[in-house]
């Protein structure tokens, strides 16, 4: 049995409303912003289990090809379609079916430059994709990855997520299809630490940055692993990220963490107009 943790007040449950506030099954779609095929899997996996299990659909958008994945240069020309192969493998074992797999096609280490509606040179950025798979699948969850020091493509896509996912649900750009309504977002790490931007507005200890977790018992951890195999071309990327995952064992089982945040957050004037009136 799944259990999720709010860090801020320092509470367990059985209740996946924990990380997914107004959850509701049969009716919930959770995309996943991967800037690479195998990042979703590695830093967002309970989450992949916990919302099929209760209900929900999950959709991975795969933003880079993967070109330049490869550890030797026999690899150079065929890497791209190995990954497809693998990637399609890994996330089946996991319960994904290969149309909630969806391709954004950017180059590896080049997501950056497509961030936003047209670009300089008059092409499209990516803004418009984003649009068309986020209203196309009517998603109701956004998880993007995490933004703070991991890799200039994570760092790409986060700022895609956080930003281009609200603007999806706003009546705008409307021949990429009809608005979404997205009712909660959370960003997840693939292996670095994340901002303490949260964990200071809380007051919270600056090294206590996630403020939600996932805990789940050894044997989804296994399948995990299992998963993450089929990425055989990707085993000395990633071994070392397979090995270190041995430090998420607590007593209550293996932890995934995250940060819930707010999207859009509103201004509030209230403690500014308390300041001025009692100047």
């Amino acid at each position: 049995m799944a259990k999720y943790v709010n860090f801020r007040d320092k509470t367990i449950s059985e209740d996946i409303n924990t990380i997914f506030p107004n959850w509701e099954p049969g009716n919930e779609r959770v995309a996943i912003f991967s800037p690479h095929d195998d990042d979703a899997m590695i830093g967002a996996g309970y989450v992949i289990e916990t919302v099929q299990k209760n209900g929900g659909e999950i959709v991975i958008l795969i933003f880079c090809n993967g070109d330049c994945g490869y550890s030797s240069l026999d690899l150079k020309d065929t890497i791209v379609d190995i990954r497809k192969k693998e990637t399609i493998e890994a996330y089946k074992y996991l319960g994904i079916t290969e149309k909630n797999i969806v391709y954004m096609n950017l180059d590896d280490f080049s997501a950056w430059d497509r961030i936003g509606y047209r670009l300089s040179g008059g092409d499209f950025g990516s803004l418009p994709d984003i649009f068309r798979q986020l209203r196309g699948h009517d998603i109701t969850r956004v998880l993007i990855p995490n933004g703070h020091r991991e890799h200039v493509d994570h760092e790409a896509v986060y700022r895609m997520g956080a930003y281009d996912s609200v603007q999806a649900c706003d009546p705008v750009l409307v021949e990429c299809g009809e608005p979404c309504n997205i009712k909660s977002f959370l960003q997840y790490s693939v292996w670095a630490d994340f901002s303490p931007e949260d964990a200071l507005v809380d007051g919270a200890a600056s090294d206590i940055r996630a403020n939600r977790a996932i805990i789940l018992p050894k044997e989804s951890e296994e399948n995990l692993y299992e998963a993450l195999f089929k990425y055989k071309s990707q085993y000395n990327a990633i071994k070392n990220l397979i090995k270190d995952r041995a430090e998420r064992l607590s007593n209550l089982g293996y932890v995934e963490l995250y940060i819930s945040f707010d999207a859009r957050p509103k201004l509030n004037f209230a403690p500014y107009i308390d300041i001025i009136n009692n100047i």
